[in-house]
């Protein structure tokens, strides 16, 4: 497979997907498919960009050596820090054209979200002081790629914000959150070598490993506290959430919890489309 696609890491976009599609079904009768692909252009390109980055900083700062999990560019030497940084500026750029056009049509307050966003995005890991290091990064997944990916996309189709579009982006961020407590809990014996203290450094593997469970508990949870009866097919994936769970609780660890990424990033993708479909159909 292509280098740079495997550098995007594929199995990750669906925590960029997800919000769009749960969001555009909420919208309802103001959904409009024009500002939608604009949201979701937004969204994909700014993990892509995301993910570039990481590997990019990581990369440079030797966190990356001797891993596990999805090719690191950087690390793995096929591919040059610069490219992999100017790879990583480029998706940013693609976004912010995205992100500009949703503003020019909604509100240009979105060009300072977008800001803050994509210096969220590079700060993660990158700069003197990653806050990715210091445990941090997974409040950052659940306000960025949940809170604001779904309440944006609904505001820039409705140009309202409801206490419902903030309730329907709990599950998505608690299930990115899920996605990268499965990268953290895999790399921890690593990070913790390399100083980098993500949560599943410091809370230790046992605790990481409820914290995961209890992420897509939450999800359902939350799928439950909108009140909207048809929402509860989100119930049908359960038998799913607990499967990934008990593979977790059993202690996998390392290559064997790559599978698991997957899973979960599957698991969020199907739960957006359930979800989106009971959110339309109420």
């Amino acid at each position: 497979m292509n280098k740079w696609v495997l550098g995007a890491r594929p199995r990750t976009l669906p925590a960029a997907i997800a919000p769009v599609v749960v969001a555009s079904a909420l919208a309802g009768p103001d959904f409009n498919w024009f500002r939608a692909t604009l949201a979701l252009n937004v969204g994909v390109w700014l993990q892509i960009g995301v993910n570039f980055a990481n590997d990019y900083s990581d990369g440079i700062k030797g966190t990356d050596d001797d891993r596990v999990g999805p090719i690191r560019l950087v690390a793995s030497g096929i591919a040059t820090a610069k490219s992999v940084k100017g790879a990583a500026f480029i998706s940013f750029a693609i976004a912010c054209i995205a992100g500009a056009w949703l503003a020019f049509l909604t509100s240009p307050l979105l060009i300072i979200v977008g800001a803050i966003s994509i210096a969220a995005a590079w700060g993660y890991t990158g700069g003197k002081n990653p806050y990715g290091y210091k445990g941090l990064g997974d409040i950052s997944v659940f306000i960025f790629f949940g809170v604001i990916a779904t309440v944006g996309t609904f505001y820039v189709q409705s140009e309202t914000i409801t206490l419902l579009s903030f309730i329907v982006s709990i599950p998505m961020g608690v299930l990115s959150c899920a996605i990268l407590a499965i990268n953290n809990l895999r790399d921890r014996p690593k990070d913790e070598l390399a100083n980098k203290l993500t949560l599943a450094v410091r809370i230790g593997d046992t605790k990481a490993r409820y914290m995961y469970v209890s992420l897509l508990a939450i999800a359902h949870i939350a799928a439950i506290a909108t009140l909207i009866p048809t929402a509860l097919l989100t119930l049908l994936l359960l038998p799913m959430s607990i499967s990934i769970s008990s593979q977790v609780l059993r202690g996998a660890s390392g290559k064997d919890l790559v599978p698991v990424l997957g899973r979960t990033g599957k698991l969020q993708l199907i739960f957006s489309i359930v979800f989106a479909v009971g959110l339309a159909i109420q």
